[in-house]
């Protein structure tokens, strides 16, 4: 453990990397991106639909995430299924459009560009089947690099990618070294709150600080500190008291 923490801060350190295997070793869940049980279904079948997912992860950018995973959906109602060979058949102008009368995304051309051509790539890189990007045990570095290949997807997309098909759909890889934890406003409030991190750490130094901390798999703190986050270290009026850290918690920044 990094010499620069102090007692406390290895208990929670401890505290969270403990939670966060309890939540790796769960059961395979079912996915709620959208609060659409049609759409979160479609999502989920990475056996049959996994080119859903793919497509889904390459929409989610500078929108709700619930408003851009359930674009996958809303082609798949319009279309009458979401078979790839439907999609394969489509052309740029006619996702263009569609984008635009249907206000799927707060950038419609760009975003229809980067659908069509995750189609095409998945065509002619993955042989129709997205769910090649994952086979045979991979390295989590391979993974994460083939997210990024496509258009639009930046490391934070690739590694919440990877880290949703270890966590939840439980798909085997060789490692977990180059999963790294995805640096939102829960993160950032949490890993600041707590002294990880400094309060003007940016966004590369909160990543970087998770690989020091558990470096055999970083994303391991991300779905338990988001939940922490979310449901007691609010931005105002935060429920320590409720917290599974207020023992240890320094509570820095909050009054």
């Amino acid at each position: 453990m990094n010499l620069e923490l102090s007692t406390d801060q290895k208990q929670i350190i401890d505290i969270l990397v403990k939670q966060g295997n309890v939540n790796l070793n769960k059961p395979r869940g079912k996915v709620g991106f959208t609060r659409n049980t049609d759409a979160d279904d479609l999502l989920d079948d990475i056996s049959g639909h996994p080119h859903a997912f793919v497509l889904g992860c390459v929409m989610d950018r500078q929108i709700r995430a619930d408003r851009a995973w359930i674009i996958p959906y809303r082609f798949s109602y319009e279309l009458g299924g979401f078979e790839f060979e439907r999609l394969l058949k489509l052309e740029p102008d006619w996702i263009r459009n569609f984008f635009i009368q249907n206000s799927l995304h707060r950038f419609p051309n760009r975003m229809a560009d980067n659908f069509y051509h995750a189609i095409q790539m998945i065509h002619q890189k993955y042989h129709g089947d997205a769910a090649n990007i994952w086979a045979g045990t991979p390295m989590s570095a391979t993974v994460t690099r083939r997210f990024l290949q496509f258009g639009g997807v930046g490391p934070k997309i690739a590694t919440m990618a990877a880290n949703v098909l270890v966590k939840v759909f439980k798909v085997p890889f060789a490692d977990t070294t180059y999963i790294d934890i995805s640096p939102d406003v829960q993160v950032r409030r949490v890993f600041t709150r707590s002294g990880l991190v400094g309060e003007k750490a940016s966004n590369d130094e909160v990543i970087y600080r998770a690989r020091e901390l558990n470096p055999a798999y970083p994303g391991i703190f991300d779905e338990v500190v988001w939940e922490i986050g979310e449901g007691w270290c609010r931005p105002s009026n935060p429920r320590c008291g409720e917290c599974c850290l207020h023992e240890y918690c320094p509570r820095i920044g909050v009054g």
